[in-house]
């Protein structure tokens, strides 16, 4: 019988205790996952993968490495325990590097109520080969789609355990459910493809195959005819499902392993506006059945509703414990880490103010503009803001959209960008970043 995630944990640290270790931490994660791809209807595709992956990490004094492996037996977790001892006594020495205080750690460990796990049962390969096929034909009934480029459909469940010689020790599971659809419209060098899909904690949530076909040809046929837009300064509607973009370029900013390598346009924002007055960003890492939820963070402190962003202000930096004491400054718990590195700070569900009006109101408003659906490449440069990106999307004229439009580049200085940001109220809110149509005045466009 196969060790659990919490036996496996309680192992590693026992050997690394024996192997001379000062204190360490474990991280545990068992999985499955499957995954089924189709083509011109008939399975191309299908992949299925169990495995436990675990990580140690250990520390002599404040010196500190740590190791990973996906094997679990019981010489490997030796030879995992030494290997990281030995690589501490060379590693060198960090002053913030260590574990939680006991009476720092979380003390309710009981994610039921977050709704991480879905109870139903895993679906069986046919199931999930049926939703890619019934995408895949939604798509193909639209006049105009030539062929679908893929259509996948997925599932995956893992159960995950943190213990650590401070005494924590608590662990959840987690499933998800996903399902995409590509779309190709046209024939030759006028071929145009768009994409849509949706991933759900539990099945139920997901959207219909039939519906995810049909927007994703609808995407396609929408880019038709594209020509590049005039070159000159416009505003620019990011979409909701781009606009999440925007404000993940200010969570980097505001990253504190960011503002404390100086590498961050916003090292000296604390306190100051960096939205309009109006809005706020506030993170919940307890919404049921979001993606990012979680009851303790990766070094095992309670995770905790707050505000990063107040009335456009920002409030602070995103910090784990090592970054904290780097700024003298309490962790938020919000580390993260997988198995085979340390911990580093991560935000985990964020929502932005939404807006009263709709992304219609907003076309109809912008005048003429940009509404940007897809972007490729990024040039952002971390100490100044500075911002350029291809962009593909819908021209706007006078309020109406009259045409696609692709191969054009949008820039601006992030900064500025954010403080004339004007939300629509179309996020969607089961996503890990709640984040609606956003439109920005005065941004330059290339093109023409």
């Amino acid at each position: 019988m196969t060790p659990t995630p919490e036996a496996l944990a309680a192992q590693l640290l026992d050997m690394a205790r024996s192997a001379g270790a000062d204190a360490a931490d474990a991280v545990v994660v068992q999985g499955t996952s499957l995954n089924i791809d189709v083509r011109a209807g008939t399975l191309e595709q299908a992949e299925r993968a169990e495995g436990t992956d675990l990580g140690l990490r250990v520390f002599l004094g404040h010196c500190s490495a740590t190791v990973s492996a996906s094997d679990i037996r019981e010489a490997t977790l030796g030879e995992m325990a030494a290997r990281a001892v030995a690589m501490a006594r060379e590693a060198p020495e960090d002053p913030h590097a260590g574990l939680a205080d006991p009476d720092q750690l979380a003390q309710d460990l009981d994610a039921a109520a977050l709704e991480l796990h879905d109870p139903a049962a895993e679906p069986s390969p046919d199931a999930l080969q049926d939703d890619a096929q019934t995408a895949e034909a939604a798509a193909l009934e639209r006049d105009g789609i030539t062929q679908v480029q893929s259509a996948s459909a997925g599932y995956s469940a893992q159960t995950m355990h943190l213990a650590a010689t401070n005494g924590f020790s608590g662990g959840y599971r987690r499933t998800r459910r996903a399902l995409s659809c590509v779309a190709i419209a046209g024939t030759g060098t006028g071929m145009e493809r768009d994409v849509d899909g949706d991933s759900r904690t539990f099945q139920a949530d997901l959207r219909s195959a039939q519906d995810i076909g049909a927007r994703a040809a609808e995407r396609a046929l929408q880019r038709m005819d594209a020509r590049k837009p005039p070159t000159g300064s416009y505003p620019v509607l990011f979409d909701e499902r781009v606009a999440a973009t925007l404000i993940g370029h200010l969570l980097v900013a505001a990253n504190g392993a960011s503002v404390a390598r100086g590498a961050s346009w916003l090292r000296d924002g604390m306190g100051e506006p960096v939205l309009p007055d109006h809005l706020s960003l506030v993170e919940d890492p307890h919404r049921p059945r979001a993606s990012a939820s979680r009851p303790f963070d990766g070094e095992g402190l309670p995770t905790q509703n707050r505000t990063i962003v107040e009335n456009g202000v920002l409030t602070g930096w995103t910090l784990d414990l090592a970054t904290g004491r780097k700024l003298g400054l309490p962790s938020t718990a919000n580390a993260a880490r997988g198995t085979s590195s340390p911990p580093s700070p991560s935000t985990w569900n964020v929502a932005l103010t939404q807006g009263t009006a709709s992304r219609d109101d907003l076309i109809r408003d912008m005048g003429t503009g940009l509404l940007v659906t897809s972007m490729i490449g990024s040039t952002i440069n971390p100490n100044t803001g500075d911002y350029s990106r291809g962009a593909a999307g819908l021209w706007v004229e006078n309020g109406e959209i009259t045409h696609a439009i692709n191969e054009c580049t949008i820039a601006g200085n992030l900064s500025e960008m954010l403080r004339r940001i004007v939300p629509a109220n179309d996020a969607r809110p089961h996503l890990s970043r709640v984040v609606p149509s956003l439109l920005v005045s005065g941004m330059t466009l290339a093109g023409n």
